[in-house]
């Protein structure tokens, strides 16, 4: 079974609501289980700007699937749960990015990991860090440097809740 990190956003309401979906339907997945969530976090649009903030979250699993299938895995999930394609960055009931997947570097034409913009997001290391359970790198550097190098405005990224509590049993 390899760790994988999954980051998940939604600003379309009901936001939080998405978020435990999304979860819960990973943890219903024979071949996944669901290890850790972290907080959930505000966040301002990152793209395309004109529209809701979002909710983020990052949750560590472990599977026995293989990257593709865990990327049709999450995809099939996103679209479970109303996501429509529109605009690049618009708006979204749920988003689900495979962030690391092991120590596997991979990259096909639909998937690359770890996920190309890790390091440039600060909505994406501040929950990774918090649900990390081991030490996590980028490029050989560990990934609390990439978010000490990032220039953000800490208003960007707020707190907002703990992960809502779920019966995964």
């Amino acid at each position: 079974m390899e760790d994988v990190y999954l980051g998940l956003g939604s600003n379309i309401e009901p936001k939080v609501e998405y978020l435990k979906k999304a979860v819960i339907k990973l943890a219903e997945h024979d071949k996944i289980v669901v290890k850790k969530t972290s907080s959930l976090y505000l966040t301002k649009a990152y793209g395309y700007q004109d529209q809701a903030d979002f909710i983020n979250a990052v949750v560590h699993l472990k599977t026995a699937l293989n990257p593709e299938k865990m990327l049709q895995t999450v995809l099939q999930i996103e679209k479970d749960l109303g996501r429509v394609r529109t605009k690049k960055w618009g708006p979204r009931t749920i988003d689900i990015d495979i962030l690391f997947f092991g120590d596997l570097e991979y990259q096909s034409n639909d998937l690359i990991i770890p996920h190309p913009e890790i390091k440039k997001r600060a909505f994406v290391l501040i929950p990774l860090i918090e649900a990390a359970e081991n030490e996590l790198f980028i490029e050989n550097m560990k990934i609390e440097k990439w978010l000490e190098r990032l220039d953000y405005d800490q208003n960007e990224v707020q707190y907002y809740a703990e992960f809502p509590k779920l019966n995964l049993i």
